[in-house]
């Protein structure tokens, strides 16, 4: 029978240091069932038992906390702002642009950062630092290599100059791939970059409180550079991004 779900968030946070308490209760217990079931296990205590011994379930339980759903490119309209309007803007005068593409998944948002960047600034002024909770995606993301789908978004000519075919899929250059740094971090818990001139983060934090949300956007105002931009998800919002510090130049598209 699963009850004690506060027992097992305890467990869980012992066991991993993410905290469920941050994430809204209903939705994430829901998944954890699933996955608990799929295991043909009955309780919360049996399962923590499984994950504290068996490495390859343990795994398996980060990756299904995580929201994994990313392509090159996403929301082509805010791709365009980005390249018109915000770019020009984040490499003027500058010889190095620090970005942070925090939750960024299989990579395919750092990459497209990149990319996009090139037309901009040399790539050897560009230092991104990718950050997701799961280590399977950040493996996948180190490794570069995507499916018809995922990159379809991507602008011709940057398909050409920096994605190289492999059977039926794609791979990134190392051009682009020395532009980016892999780490595991939890936005819960784990210390932020600094002196960020732009932090992406997409489509994530819906999944938490909003206690939970602001503490986030908190953070991120203390990590941007005066100037710097947050870009956040086509699902998000900042209700109260004045009180914050932040200049508001779109739906998504937050200024310190």
């Amino acid at each position: 029978m699963l009850d004690n779900y506060e027992s097992f968030k305890k467990d869980v946070y012992a066991l991993t240091k993410i905290d469920l308490n941050c994430y809204k209760e209903k939705q994430m217990r829901r998944r954890i069932n699933t996955l608990i079931t799929k295991n043909k296990l009955k309780t919360y205590e049996e399962y923590v038992n499984l994950i504290k011994t068996n490495n390859e379930k343990f795994e398996e339980f980060i990756n299904f906390l995580t929201i994994n759903v990313s392509e090159f490119y996403r929301n082509t309209d805010q791709w365009q702002l980005l390249d018109k309007e915000i770019f020009p803007k984040l490499v003027d005068g500058k010889r190095q642009i620090k970005i942070w593409s925090a939750a960024c998944s299989t990579g395919d948002e750092p990459y497209s950062l990149a990319m996009a960047l090139s037309k901009h600034t040399s790539l050897s002024n560009l230092k991104i630092i990718a950050t997701d909770i799961d280590k399977q995606v950040l493996a996948q993301a180190k490794v570069g290599l995507y499916n018809t789908k995922s990159v379809a978004g991507v602008p011709d000519e940057m398909k050409k100059k920096y994605l190289v075919k492999v059977g039926s899929s794609y791979k990134v250059v190392d051009e682009i791939k020395k532009c980016v740094e892999f780490k595991e971090h939890n936005l819960l818990k784990d210390p932020y970059p600094s002196d960020c001139d732009m932090i992406v983060c997409r489509n994530v934090v819906i999944y938490f409180t909003d206690e939970a949300k602001d503490e986030i956007y908190k953070k991120f105002y203390k990590s941007l550079k005066k100037g710097g931009y947050l870009f956040i998800g086509s699902t998000e919002q900042i209700m109260n991004y004045k009180e914050m510090g932040y200049l508001r130049h779109s739906s998504f598209f937050f200024e310190k």
